[in-house]
């Protein structure tokens, strides 16, 4: 049985704990507003984006003027997965979900004979995905030096994906990231960036009717929009997992500064009881002490 000072240093130790929980949660209320405006900001222009390139891809079709990033190699051999976790733990399942999806997918193409090549993006996701899949990682990408994730991180690994693809050491990249959709609810994700999809995008009655002219040719559009909408692409999942992130943490850390408290009464109540048990032991000692003389 621990002793009194035994039982009143951990009671300390649990409060400094406590005290370290609620900073990091309100801290994580705080961040997490703005990172949620951002990925809500950035949801209709990567959609409208998506759409644009839609519309032009069916224009378009599957003819000699449309670009390599549409149409892919012609091939489903080698598969690259761009894999965005966070840079830091203390959040919960976060990374751990993201991780897994992937996870689950590489195992998928691993038993179809699939060749698959991984880029982390952020150090958690790397350090889960390493342990077993470490001969698959080709690069990583480490942003923990960035406080504010910018246009320019997600571009710098959009080049990065596009020159393997030019070079031709994959035929399909496809995304993994969290969506944000509240506090308590991330949900990982899996978009397709390279052949572009060109999936149907539900349209405005206004768009219905409309009928577009290109300048130059669709060809020579989709050339210079594919690029900027994998970048584009993303840049919102980067911003979804930031929000994302934030969310999980704060609730993570909601969970700790509670559970310390509940410890922090178990204890407390545990050193009551020993030290009124010490009490009457040494009342007791004292009266039949007494009574012997």
């Amino acid at each position: 049985m621990p002793s009194l000072k035994d039982l009143k240093n951990r009671i300390a130790s649990v409060k400094a704990t406590q005290k370290i929980t609620k900073a990091m949660k309100m801290v994580a209320a705080a961040k997490l507003r703005r990172a949620q405006e951002a990925a809500e900001a950035a949801r209709p222009y990567s959609q409208r984006m998506a759409a644009v390139l839609t519309n032009i891809a069916q224009a378009v079709g599957a003819d000699d003027t449309a670009p390599a990033l549409m149409t892919g190699t012609g091939k489903d051999d080698t598969h690259l997965l761009v894999v965005c976790t966070a840079e830091r733990g203390l959040c919960g399942g976060f990374n751990s979900q993201i991780a897994r999806h992937a996870r689950d997918h590489v195992r998928k193409l691993l038993a179809a004979g699939k060749t698959v090549k991984i880029i982390c993006v952020g150090k958690k996701g790397f350090d889960i995905l390493r342990r077993e899949y470490a001969s698959l990682i080709i690069d990583r990408v480490d942003l923990r030096e960035v406080k504010k994730i910018g246009f320019e991180n997600a571009d710098q690994i959009g080049h990065k994906v596009i020159g393997l693809f030019e070079k031709g050491e994959f035929d399909i990249c496809t995304l993994f990231y969290s969506e944000f959709k509240s506090v308590i609810s991330q949900v990982p994700t899996a978009q397709q960036l390279i052949p572009a999809s060109a999936a149907p995008v539900a349209a405005d009655a206004s768009d219905a009717s409309a009928v577009y002219e290109y300048e130059p040719d669709a060809g020579a559009i989709l050339t210079d929009l594919i690029p900027r909408n994998i970048s584009v692409q993303i840049f919102r999942a980067l911003l979804e997992n930031v929000a994302g992130e934030m969310g999980a943490k704060m609730s993570a850390m909601d969970n700790a500064t509670r559970n310390a408290g509940e410890m922090i009464n178990k204890l407390t109540l545990n050193y009551n009881r020993q030290r009124q048990a010490q009490i009457t032991k040494e009342l007791i000692e004292i009266i039949s002490g007494a009574e012997a003389l």
